[in-house]
């Protein structure tokens, strides 16, 4: 098992960055692949980017897509979601998912979720 603490949230102006970090314990996460999903008030949770167990290959939603950046260091046990260009259409909270699978856009393909971390784009 493995439980997964989000982090690096917070309040910034359209335009602007944040790096989200999601921390691991309990197992390593080179055993799985990670997604990052997010979820407005009023609306579903929806994918946002992963990345496979490897570190190899990466995917995005069409939304966030040359925006976002997914990474991953296994020694250090922690996957990264760096934003960049942020729109108010990104403001949500923000999930890290551990999983696995081959249709990594689902969340029924991850096993294990953060808490969440809140990010909000002021225009």
């Amino acid at each position: 098992q493995v439980q997964l603490v989000e982090s690096g949230g917070g309040l910034v102006q359209a335009g602007g960055s944040l790096r989200l970090s999601c921390a691991a314990s309990g197992r390593t996460l080179s055993s799985y692949a990670m997604g990052w999903f997010r979820q407005a008030p009023g609306k579903e949770r929806e994918f946002v980017s992963a990345i496979n167990r490897s570190g190899g290959s990466t995917y995005y939603a069409d939304s966030v897509k040359g925006r976002f950046t997914i990474s991953r260091d296994d020694y250090k046990n922690t996957v990264y979601l760096q934003m960049n260009s942020l729109k108010p259409g990104d403001t949500a909270v923000y999930y890290c998912a551990a999983g696995g699978g081959l249709l990594l856009h689902l969340e029924g393909s991850y096993d294990y979720w953060g808490q969440g971390t809140q990010v909000t784009v002021s225009s």
